[in-house]
């Protein structure tokens, strides 16, 4: 350790009382983290690229500071995809310290990472107060039943108006529109679910009839547009 000749030249003053570290809540827990093996908690991180032209959401399952699970969703650069993968098969097994200096192949990903640890070494986890925190596998609860991303995709011009492409339900078949030309709902096909389905052996005639649904006012349309026709 090197000091300064100012440092060298002070007299000592002792330290008085000093507490350590505040406690935080990890799973159901006040814990007092001092350690990287002191780290428990699933939490979530949403980053972005340089050009801010892709996002990604991470989300790590920790257990006693070794990332155990790892959920990569990334929406808006084809590349972004690739490198998801890349960074879900790095993560499990790393330190979350490891995680934070590990190059995750794509900013958006690093940017995801360094914004969930800020949140996990804060205590500000989804599992800070669940007792035993959750169980491995808890970050598939985040995709529901299809194991598909909850992802929004809607395009409008102010000349022809809003065009839903996909909405949590699924992929957008029609709109149905009013005597007014106003959206009061819409009907999808749920493509995890047909997917499934065609895997099982279903006929996808028949996969698709059973997974398609509507939302809102769909069957008192009075006009009926497919979002991706002219």
């Amino acid at each position: 350790m090197i000091y300064s000749n100012e440092v060298e030249k002070m007299c000592k003053v002792a330290q008085g009382v000093h507490h350590g570290c505040a406690p935080i809540p990890e799973e159901a827990k006040w814990v007092r983290s001092k350690e990287i093996k002191d780290i428990s908690g699933l939490t979530h991180g949403i980053g972005w690229c340089a050009p801010q032209q892709g996002a990604c959401k991470l989300t790590l399952n920790v257990k006693e500071g070794i990332v155990q699970e790892a959920l990569v969703e990334t929406i808006g650069c084809s590349g972004m995809t690739h490198s998801a993968a890349m960074a879900a098969e790095i993560l499990p097994g790393l330190t979350v310290l490891e995680a934070l200096n590990t190059d995750l192949v794509c900013d958006a990903i690093n940017t995801a990472m360094r914004e969930l640890f800020l949140q996990i070494v804060y205590g500000r986890t989804q599992s800070a107060f669940s007792e035993n925190g959750l169980p491995v596998g808890a970050g598939l609860e985040d995709l529901g039943k299809g194991l598909c991303s909850m992802c929004g995709t809607i395009h409008s011009t102010k000349q022809k108006g809003v065009r839903y492409l996909q909405l949590t339900e699924g992929y957008i078949l029609k709109l149905g529109l009013d005597k007014n030309d106003e959206v009061i709902g819409y009907q999808f096909i749920n493509m995890g679910k047909f997917m499934d389905a065609i895997k099982k052996g279903t006929d996808p005639k028949e996969a698709f009839d059973k997974n398609v649904g509507t939302y809102g006012r769909f069957a008192d349309a009075v006009k009926y547009i497919d979002p991706r026709e002219e």
